[in-house]
């Protein structure tokens, strides 16, 4: 019993600097982001309790439904695009062909540039005038299009951009489909399945717990876009691209209003939890783990 205490107590040492860190950077400000929603707090005064006030007033603030159905529209159009996107490129970069290492690091690269970076580059290809998209429809006979300016094509362009750094799921999938049996196919190929088939009876249901940990992720990530629309375009034109982060941002930041921005992250992640759960909820039936 003795030894089993100090064993426990050996491993509780080793463990303490991941605990206090846990305590300190993550529990302790989850803790005081609640308790800041509840109160009214301008960082100039200490806080001052008001319970559920910060809450209400969300649900008549019309900024914060405008920002949040267009966090919806953008997840509607870059979630799926992304997930079909990437796997298809993981699908294509998964056959024998010349150049194949190449091709992958290609794909993967634009993942690993720095976000503003990023922003800056699509900038300069969908400037109005100088942009060399634009400069390719012009040479093709197709109106050019002011992209980023136009009301009705400012978020479909924002979600089309998002498609730059698939490479992080592209490379999450190729590890998945090396773990699909080659007698698999094979069987399916026997049977008379078109290659087609084979993707959508083999590849699709033994790569659906890597599929479904790929969507999650992209949940979480399409809910909290930020860098990339207030780089580029702050929100305009006319609020088409203002996110609920950043109606949170310019609450805590801007406005100085540090309980109402903490309650809109306590409805942020409400948000992200909803749509997790709707996924799990349907992973039942569409998620397929190898040996079950």
């Amino acid at each position: 019993m003795k030894r089993d205490i100090q064993q426990f107590g050996k491993g509780m040492a080793f463990l303490s600097p991941w605990l206090v860190g846990f305590f300190v950077f993550t529990l302790a400000p989850i803790g005081l982001s609640f308790y800041f929603s509840l109160t009214k707090f301008d960082l100039l005064e200490p806080p001052k309790f008001v319970g559920a006030h910060n809450y209400l007033d969300l649900l008549n603030d019309k900024l914060f439904w405008k920002a949040t159905g267009n966090t919806f529209y953008y997840t509607l159009m870059a979630l799926p695009a992304g997930l079909l996107v990437s796997l298809g490129l993981a699908l294509l970069l998964n056959v024998e062909m010349p150049g194949r290492a190449i091709w992958r690091t290609i794909v993967f690269m634009p993942s690993l540039v720095p976000v503003v970076s990023s922003a800056m580059i699509w900038m300069w290809l969908l400037n109005p005038r100088l942009g060399l998209i634009n400069g390719i429809l012009e040479a093709l006979h197709i109106p050019r299009s002011p992209w980023l300016s136009d009301p009705q094509w400012a978020m479909p362009t924002l979600a089309m951009m998002s498609l730059w750094g698939v490479g992080n799921a592209v490379v999450i999938y190729l590890a998945g489909l090396q773990d699909v049996p080659q007698e698999l196919y094979e069987a399916a190929e026997l049977d008379g399945a078109s290659t087609i088939g084979r993707i959508w009876h083999v590849t699709i249901p033994l790569l659906s717990p890597v599929i479904f940990f790929n969507l999650i992720m992209a949940i979480i990530g399409a809910l909290q876009v930020f860098e990339v629309p207030y780089i580029m375009t702050n929100g305009g034109p006319v609020h088409m691209t203002y996110f609920l982060s950043m109606y949170l941002y310019d609450n805590a930041f801007v406005y100085l209003q540090m309980g109402y921005a903490s309650a809109m992250a306590w409805i942020m992640l409400l948000f992200v939890l909803m749509m997790t759960g709707v996924a799990f909820l349907f992973s039942g039936r569409l998620v397929h783990y190898q040996g079950k």
